[in-house]
């Protein structure tokens, strides 16, 4: 089966990464934001994951003409009532106008509104929404959670975002330790991903993911 295109709605070079290597055994021609830089950014205005998700992948299915993925993904911490949540990437943004925060500006705030809650209270969720839109309006979804910590200093060199401050207990590490193969089993885009990735077989034996390539 030849190679059909599929524009991942992200910059985010461990982003696109992690999406390549969850999508490797579908026959996809995998592009990126970055290969369509003359593209205006796309603000994420919605007070869901799933709403900013839906928008950015209806949004890029429509300047490319091409089908779409887009992920709405942040962390949720139980003692502070949700927070991060949709600010996820944006979280300390107060702190470094006008240059965007970076992952560890995030999770270095992260800890510092934290200091003090003791270990056992400490739960938290990784949540991501895929949205995959095509050029002809059709729309899908899926979600997936993930489970864990908040540690109490940050651990380990691999993944982005939070990766390094979430605990997973039942492998006694954060999430930049356990690598990348333990990581798509269990992360929340993985789950959200796998929802998704029947929908994307149907659609490709379908041929409605548009104009193929040769693999």
């Amino acid at each position: 089966m030849a190679a059909a295109p599929l524009v991942i709605a992200t910059k985010n070079p461990g982003k696109v990464r992690e999406l390549a290597e969850l999508l490797a055994d579908l026959p996809l021609k995998l592009l990126s934001l970055a290969d369509f830089p003359d593209l205006p950014d796309i603000p994420e205005e919605g007070e869901t994951f799933a709403a900013n998700a839906a928008a950015k992948a209806r949004q890029v299915a429509a300047l490319t003409g091409l089908p779409a993925l887009a992920d709405d993904s942040g962390l949720e911490v139980a003692a502070l009532g949700g927070r991060p949540g949709v600010y996820s990437a944006r979280y300390a943004a107060d702190r470094t106008a006008p240059l965007p925060p970076t992952d560890e500006d995030n999770w270095r705030k992260l800890l510092e509104e934290l200091e003090g809650v003791p270990e056992a209270e400490r739960q938290a969720r990784f949540v991501c929404e895929i949205a995959l839109a095509l050029p002809d309006g059709r729309l899908f979804q899926a979600r997936g959670e993930c489970p864990g910590m908040i540690a109490l200093e940050p651990r380990g060199r691999e993944g982005f975002g939070y990766d390094p401050v979430f605990w997973l207990p039942q492998y006694g590490a954060t999430m930049a330790e356990v690598g990348l193969e333990v990581k798509n089993r269990l992360s929340h885009r993985a789950r959200a991903l796998a929802g998704m990735k029947e929908t994307l077989r149907r659609l490709l034996l379908e041929g409605a993911l548009g104009p193929s390539s040769p693999a």
